[in-house]
């Protein structure tokens, strides 16, 4: 016999033997120490919305085994729930994941293996929870501060706000920078959630066009890109679409007559709260910064003109107003895909978008820093 073919068939059956995974399907087992009267674990699957349902359950061993086997037609974000505690996953077909948990540690620490991307999704979940534990501290010092202190609770906001959105604003970097060292993985789309659509769209549309590949028959990946697809024309460095709508007074307006200065489109209404209380700011940029080549116009979501009018004498806004007394499905706000107030856009002397849904200090900073 000859050698050298009895060697290549046994590395050939040897291969055979230690390749025998189930590419149709995926498995999820483990231990949990310490059950004590828990019985069952359950697996809940994300569907298009990024909702999680139950899906199947498994009753524990003696020693606290579970197993679980299932069938996915596209990679998708699992938890495990033993109880209270639930263990966030991502499993697709030829997966073995192993989860193993002590349920008597408060920290919920747990290790994982045989899925690179739940791997990721752990640490992703590790950084969260560490800033979530700051920011509980500021906050629980800032509760206990003012129930000693409560004339000066004011006060107290201006010191600890800024330590609260200090820590958001280095969370926020660190998500950004988890998104971009792992954009092929669907753990960076899980992450990607937890960033404000508003304060973060042009990084989130960036993300939403580099998807491809198999993360592309997930449907609530379809969805995400959907969705920013559809917000990627009316985002910052866009043109912003023109429009012609009446005044207050029953004059047409069009957006196209501001350019060559910048424009502050300003969507709001008489009943809603928020956009009374910033009002007197957006009053006192407008009379500070006109002189310089800004202007605000006004698109109002009422639907009465006695309501609306009485509304801008009260706070004396003294730009031009308009509106079709529509509310949210006015053709502007429509075009706009207006979904909340307030909200605004701020338009370049050449018609740009360049920035949106800036308020308070921000909007001051914002102009103090733009228009000189």
């Amino acid at each position: 016999m000859n050698n050298k073919t009895t060697i290549s068939g046994l590395l050939v059956i040897g291969t055979l033997l230690f390749s025998c995974k189930d590419n149709n399907t995926f498995s999820i087992t483990g231990t949990l120490k310490n059950p004590s009267k828990l019985k069952t674990v359950y697996l809940l699957q994300a569907d298009s919305a990024a909702q999680y349902k139950v899906i199947d359950s498994a009753r524990l061993t003696q020693d606290g085994g579970y197993k679980f086997k299932r069938s996915a037609a596209y990679v998708n974000l699992y938890k495990l729930r033993a109880d209270t505690n639930q263990f966030d996953l991502i499993a697709q077909n030829g997966d073995e994941i192993q989860l193993n948990t002590d349920l008597n540690d408060s920290h919920h620490v747990y290790t994982i293996s045989g899925s690179e991307a739940s791997e990721k999704i752990k640490a992703y979940n590790d950084f969260t929870k560490a800033y979530t534990e700051k920011n509980n501290k500021v906050a629980a010092e800032f509760e206990a501060k003012s129930k000693n202190n409560q004339q000066q609770s004011d006060s107290l906001l201006h010191v600890y706000m800024p330590l609260f959105q200090k820590n958001m604003t280095v969370y926020s970097d660190m998500v950004l920078k988890f998104i971009s060292d792992n954009k092929n993985s669907l753990a960076a789309f899980d992450a990607a959630n937890a960033l404000d659509v508003v304060k973060y769209e042009p990084q989130l549309i960036a993300y939403a066009d580099g998807i491809n590949g198999d993360l592309t028959k997930n449907p609530a990946v379809q969805n995400f890109i959907r969705t920013m697809a559809k917000a990627k024309p009316l985002s910052i460095g866009h043109k912003a679409p023109d429009f012609t709508i009446n005044s207050i007074d029953g004059k047409p307006v069009k957006l196209a007559d501001y350019k060559g200065k910048y424009v502050m489109i300003d969507f709001w209404a008489s009943w809603c709260i928020p956009c009374r209380q910033e009002n007197p700011n957006v009053v006192k940029q407008y009379h500070h910064f006109k002189s310089k080549g800004f202007d605000v116009l006004g698109i109002s979501l009422d639907k009465e003109k006695g309501v609306w009018q009485k509304a801008v004498n009260a706070d004396q806004l003294a730009w031009t107003q308009t509106s079709d007394l529509t509310s949210f499905d006015g053709a502007v706000e429509q075009l706009y895909h207006i979904q909340a107030i307030p909200s605004n856009f701020i338009i370049d002397p050449q018609g740009n978008i360049v920035a949106k849904n800036i308020r308070g200090a921000e909007l001051e900073a914002f102009l103090t820093k733009t228009i000189h």
